[in-house]
């Protein structure tokens, strides 16, 4: 039997299930974005984008910063690199820029300090490590963690030996040697070197060229001199580097400077 209006009460029953879909599909979405909205937006941004986030102040100054770290400028290009294979990779302490910025490197040991990681992670502090794995490979599991937050691994040779002398077969097994494992450990080739000691000669720089270093990054020590633009500045290793690392960022913010990623530049 038809209902007046000429619909049957089973046609006008499906026909109101039909109007509820819509209805139903936009609370499940709606109840959707609420849950993403709740996951970490460093999560959903992805590392890369991660990295463009600035820290938010309450995390300055749970570290004791009086004010955020100034952002880093966009990244120029990268000037230091070699423009072809028969070229020797440059040798660089201090980065041709005026940008007002420095450059946190650190060697073996910062890893060892379990609160180093929480600060580069919360301050979303861009810093590299230059690993030897004679001291590191013990440690690579709190690499691995202080990599996931952001640093940079970069290579400081198999066994920290001295580099200057030794023949151009010592050299290159003592670099490339260094970069296989990182390889194998984390997946990415280091692009720059830091010889033990700072000591180095030609024969080093063939043998890094050879092991697809583009530069070689000494350090100065940041208490030598006021700040200059591109300062790679070495940072404390062994016991402390937190402590000490605050202290340098607060000298930073009061010579007017910023932190920036050192890969950016070379």
């Amino acid at each position: 039997m038809r209902a007046p209006g000429g619909f049957s009460a089973r046609a006008r029953a499906r026909a109101r299930a039909r109007a509820r879909v819509p209805a139903a599909g936009l609370l499940v979405a709606v109840l959707l974005s609420g849950c993403a909205q709740s996951v970490d937006p460093i999560e959903r941004l992805g590392k890369k984008a991660a990295q463009r986030v600035h820290p938010t102040e309450s995390a300055y100054r749970r570290w004791g910063l009086a004010s955020p770290l100034a952002p880093a400028p966009e990244a120029p290009a990268r000037a230091g690199a070699r423009t072809a294979d028969t070229e020797l990779p440059p040798v660089v302490d201090q980065v041709r820029t005026r940008d007002k910025v420095v450059f946190l490197t650190y060697d073996d040991g910062a890893e060892r300090d379990p609160r180093f990681a929480d600060m580069v992670r919360e301050l979303r502090l861009p810093v590299s490590v230059f690993l030897t794995d004679r001291v590191a490979g013990p440690g690579y599991g709190h690499l691995a963690r202080l990599r996931a937050v952001g640093a940079s691994v970069q290579n400081h040779t198999l066994d920290h030996a001295v580099l200057r002398g030794l023949p151009y077969a010592g050299q290159r097994a003592e670099i490339c040697g260094q970069q296989d494992k990182l390889a194998r450990r984390f997946g990415v080739r280091p692009r720059l070197l830091r010889p033990p000691y700072g000591r180095y000669d030609e024969t080093t720089l063939r043998a890094a060229a050879d092991c697809g270093v583009a530069a070689l990054v000494l350090g100065r020590a940041a208490d030598a001199h006021r700040l200059r633009p591109g300062d790679v500045l070495s940072g404390p290793g062994g016991p402390g580097p937190t402590e000490a690392t605050l202290r340098l960022l607060r000298r930073i913010q009061r010579e007017g400077f910023t932190v920036a990623r050192l890969e950016d530049y070379l």
